[in-house]
C-alpha cells in the first residue's frame, strides 16, 4: 500500500475522530508499551498427510503440534484444504465493511439481528466502546456467531449490496469449522487421548466470527490495537494481511510472529487448556499499529455449545494425578468475559476464583 494514500484512509477513520475527542482514553500505561525484541518463527504444520489419512505424517504433525501447545500456545498450519480465493475474497468483503460510512457500520451495530443473548458480542463495534472507558483498542470490529444464515444477515442489516458478502462468509466460516474440527482430533491425538474425543465435543459448537481493522494511527507509540490477552475461547485459527503488527509473549519478552502468506495462524485459548487439564498453554498475545498502514485480519474461534460442561478427559487427569480447574460451562466463562472481566493475560486464573468463590456453599 502507498504511505500517502494508507495515511489518508486513516486520517477519515472513526478512531481518528475519537482520538480528538478522546485522546486519553486510547492511550495505554507505558507498562503495556514495551517493545518487542526481535522475532519468532510459528512452528509450520503441514496438514496435507492428516487430512489424507497418512498415519506416519498424522504422528509428525501431532508431535510437532505437542511441542508447540506445551510450550507456548501457537503454530501455523499450511495446506489447510481452505481455498487461497475464499480467503482472499472474504478479506475484500471485510474491507469493503470497515470502508462503509459509520452510520451504514452502526447500522449493525451491537446486538443487531441475531437474536442472541447478551448480544453486545455481536455486530459492529468501534473500539469496544460500548464495554470500555480506558484503555481503548485502536481497531474495529464485525463480529457474528456461527452457524447463522449471513445472506439474510448481512443483506438486511446492511443492504443489498452486501448479500454476496453473506454468501462468502457462510463458506467461509463452514471451512473454517471444517478446519477448527479436523485441529480439534489432532489436539486429541497429540494429547494421547480418544482422537475422537475433542471433535465430537466440539461438533455442535456455536463458533464466532470476527473481522478485524486496525486503521493507521497518528501516534502508535501511545496505542494498542489489541491489548495483552489470551483467548477466552477454544482455538483461533486467524488469517491475516502480510502487513504484520501481532506480537506474542515468549520467555518474558514481546516477539513479533511476522505472517506467512498462504498459512493460518492457530492459538490455544483458555477453554481449550482448561480441557487439556493445563497442559497446552493458551497464547498470550497483542496487536500494534503503524503509522502509515492499514491492518486487517478475519479470526474464527472455536467455541463447545454454551452449555456444554468443560472439563478434561479422564485420562488425562489420571495420568495428572490431579484435575486443575473445575468444571464449568462455556456459557459460564463467556458471561465472566463479557460482563465481569477484561481478558487479559491472567483471564483462566482469575475466572477460576470467581467461580469458585460465587458457588452457594452449603
Amino acid at each position: 500500500m502507498d504511505s500517502v494514500s494508507g495515511w489518508e484512509r486513516g486520517k477519515s477513520s472513526n478512531l481518528d475522530g475519537w482520538w480528538v475527542e478522546s485522546e486519553r482514553k486510547f492511550r495505554w500505561p507505558e507498562e503495556y508499551l514495551v517493545e518487542a525484541e526481535g522475532e519468532v518463527e510459528a512452528p509450520i504444520v503441514d496438514l496435507a498427510g492428516f487430512i489424507a489419512g497418512d498415519e506416519e505424517a498424522t504422528r509428525a504433525a501431532a508431535a510437532l503440534v505437542s511441542q508447540a501447545c506445551l510450550s507456548h500456545g501457537f503454530f501455523q498450519v499450511i495446506n489447510h484444504g481452505i481455498d487461497s480465493g475464499l480467503m482472499g475474497e472474504a478479506l475484500l468483503h471485510s474491507d469493503a465493511f470497515f470502508k462503509l460510512p459509520l452510520h451504514r457500520k452502526l447500522s449493525v451495530g451491537a446486538g443487531t439481528g441475531t437474536g442472541t443473548k447478551g448480544g453486545s458480542l455481536w455486530g459492529y463495534s468501534g473500539a469496544h466502546t460500548h464495554r470500555f472507558s480506558s484503555r481503548l483498542p485502536w481497531k474495529e470490529t464485525l463480529s457474528f456467531p456461527f452457524p447463522h444464515t449471513y445472506t439474510n444477515y448481512f443483506s438486511s442489516n446492511i443492504g443489498q449490496d452486501f448479500a454476496h458478502a453473506g454468501v462468502v462468509f457462510h463458506k467461509y466460516c463452514e471451512g473454517m469449522k471444517e478446519l477448527g474440527l479436523k485441529l480439534m482430533e489432532l489436539l486429541g491425538i497429540s494429547l494421547g487421548v480418544d482422537r475422537r474425543h475433542y471433535r465430537d465435543f466440539f461438533e455442535d459448537g456455536k463458533c464466532i466470527m470476527r473481522c478485524n481493522y486496525y486503521p493507521p494511527c497518528q501516534d502508535p507509540s501511545l496505542v494498542l490495537g489489541t491489548g495483552p490477552h489470551s483467548d477466552p475461547t477454544s482455538l483461533t485459527i486467524l488469517h491475516q494481511d502480510q502487513v504484520g503488527g501481532l506480537q506474542v509473549f515468549l520467555h518474558n519478552k514481546w516477539r513479533f510472529l511476522p505472517p506467512l502468506p498462504n498459512a493460518l495462524l492457530i492459538n490455544i485459548g483458555d477453554t481449550f487448556t482448561a480441557l487439556s487439564n493445563g497442559r497446552y498453554k493458551s497464547c498470550v498475545h497483542r496487536a500494534v499499529v503503524k503509522r502509515y498502514m492499514e491492518r486487517r485480519s478475519l479470526a474464527f474461534f472455536v467455541c463447545p455449545k454454551e452449555d456444554k460442561v468443560v472439563r478434561p478427559p479422564q485420562d488425562l487427569v489420571v495420568r495428572d494425578g490431579t484435575k486443575m480447574y473445575p468444571d464449568f460451562t462455556w456459557s459460564d466463562f463467556l458471561h465472566f468475559t463479557q460482563n465481569h472481566y477484561r481478558a487479559d493475560d491472567a483471564t483462566l486464573h482469575n475466572f477460576t476464583h470467581w467461580f469458585l468463590s460465587s458457588k452457594p456453599t452449603h
